[in-house]
C-alpha cells in the first residue's frame, strides 16, 4: 500500500474492520520510497487529518523505507507509526532493521493473532515504567494461552514425563565477598527455565535485592545460557488467570529489574526467549562470539513472557524488538553488540 491509498483508507471510520488479523489482513505494509511519500505519512500524526489514528488497527503495521533519509528532520514519525522499520540501507540505524518482508508476512500468516498481539502490546506498551510493562505482558501472555493457535501448537507436542527438581539442582548460588554470582545449572535441558529454576532465581535474585552491597554475575551451565522456557510446561496450568497472577508473584523479572545496574550477565550458545528477555534487564550484557539470540514465541501462538516486552524495547527500541519475534531470525553477537543488546564480547 502506498501512502495516498492508506491516507484514504484511514478516511474509513471502519478502517479497523478491514485491516484486522481477526479479517484475515493481520500484516500492512506501507511504502515509503521518497520525500514526499514521507511528508504524507507525517499528515497522519496530525489527529486532524484522518478519523483513524493508524496505531489503532489491530494488524502489525509495517513501513518499508528503502532510504531512512526521507524522514530528515521527521524522525518521530517512522517511531509512532510503524511496528516494524525496513530498509534496503546497510547497517540500517536504529530503529531499521536491513530486510525484506517475507518473514515476517510468513509469521503473520501462521500466527495472526499471536503476531497482532506482540504488535499492539509493544504499542500500548512504550512509555510504561517495568512494573506495569510486566504486568501488561503476563496479561496477553495468559490471554494468548486460551487461544487456537497455542492450542494448535501444543497438539503437535508428544508428551514427555515431567522432570521434577529442586531449586538447589536448577541454580547454584556462590558469594564471593561482594559478588553473588546465580549460575543456572540445568545443562542436560539447555537450562531451559521451568517452574523449580523460575523460583530458584527469583529466590536469588530477591537475595541480592535485599542486599545493597554486593553486584550480581548471572551465568549458565553447559554449552547454551539458556535455550527458553521448557517446552513441556507451557500450557501445563489449567487456569490461565491464575499463571498470570502466579508471574507477578514469583517474578524474575521484577526483581533482576530492581537490581539491575549492578548486574553483568554473561551469554554463550543459545539464549532464546526467557535465555535473552531476563538478561537484557541487566546494566552489563557480556556475549561470548557463539551467543545466538532469538524470541521464538509468537510461533508457539503466544508473545514473550519472561520479561522481554519489556527488557528488548529499552535496549533496542520496540520495533527492533518486534522485528525479532515476528522474522524467527536469530541475532549474532556481532549484530546483538552493533544494535546494544549486548555491551560487550569476549571469547
Amino acid at each position: 500500500m502506498n501512502v495516498r491509498e492508506l491516507l484514504d483508507a484511514l478516511g474509513d471510520p471502519k478502517a479497523a474492520e478491514t485491516y484486522s488479523a481477526v479479517l484475515g489482513e493481520p500484516l500492512l505494509l506501507i511504502d515509503v520510497p521518497d520525500a514526499a511519500s514521507a511528508a504524507g505519512l507525517a499528515m497522519i500524526v496530525d489527529p486532524s487529518r484522518s478519523v483513524t489514528d493508524l496505531r489503532a488497527l489491530p494488524c502489525v503495521i509495517v513501513l518499508v523505507v528503502p532510504d531512512p533519509g526521507v524522514f530528515a528532520g521527521a524522525g518521530h514519525v517512522p517511531l509512532m507509526l510503524g511496528d516494524v522499520l525496513l530498509t534496503e540501507a546497510p547497517d540500517a540505524p536504529r530503529p531499521y532493521v536491513t530486510g525484506t518482508a517475507d518473514t515476517l508476512r510468513s509469521t503473520a500468516l501462521a500466527n495472526p493473532i499471536a503476531a497482532t498481539t506482540l504488535a499492539l502490546l509493544l504499542r500500548s506498551s512504550e512509555g510504561l515504567d517495568a512494573t506495569s510493562g510486566l504486568i501488561a505482558e503476563s496479561a496477553t501472555y495468559s490471554a494468548l494461552q486460551g487461544g487456537d493457535e497455542f492450542t494448535r501448537w501444543r497438539a503437535t507436542r508428544l508428551p514427555r514425563p515431567a522432570t521434577v527438581g529442586t531449586a538447589n539442582e536448577r541454580v547454584r548460588v556462590e558469594r564471593d565477598g561482594d559478588v553473588l554470582r546465580v549460575t543456572m545449572t540445568r545443562a542436560a535441558r539447555r537450562n531451559a527455565l521451568d517452574a523449580a529454576m523460575r523460583d530458584a532465581l527469583a529466590e536469588a535474585f530477591a537475595l541480592a535485592a535485599a542486599d545493597p552491597g554486593v553486584t550480581l554475575e548471572l551465568r549458565g551451565d553447559g554449552p547454551d545460557f539458556c535455550a527458553g522456557g521448557d517446552l513441556d510446561e507451557f500450557g501445563s496450568r489449567p487456569d490461565p488467570a491464575i499463571a498470570h497472577l502466579t508471574r507477578l508473584t514469583r517474578s524474575p523479572a521484577r526483581l533482576l529489574q530492581s537490581v539491575a545496574r549492578r548486574t553483568t550477565a554473561y551469554l554463550h550458545g543459545a539464549c532464546l526467549g526467557a535465555g535473552i528477555e531476563l538478561p537484557a534487564f541487566a546494566g552489563k550484557v557480556v556475549a561470548a562470539p557463539d551467543t545466538s539470540i532469538g524470541l521464538p514465541e509468537v510461533a508457539l501462538g503466544l508473545v514473550p513472557g519472561a520479561g522481554g516486552t519489556v527488557s528488548l524495547p529499552r535496549r533496542i527500541g520496540r520495533q527492533r524488538t518486534a522485528w525479532l519475534a515476528l522474522s524467527d531470525q536469530r541475532l549474532t553477537a556481532h549484530d546483538a553488540l552493533r544494535w546494544g543488546l549486548v555491551d560487550e564480547l569476549v571469547d
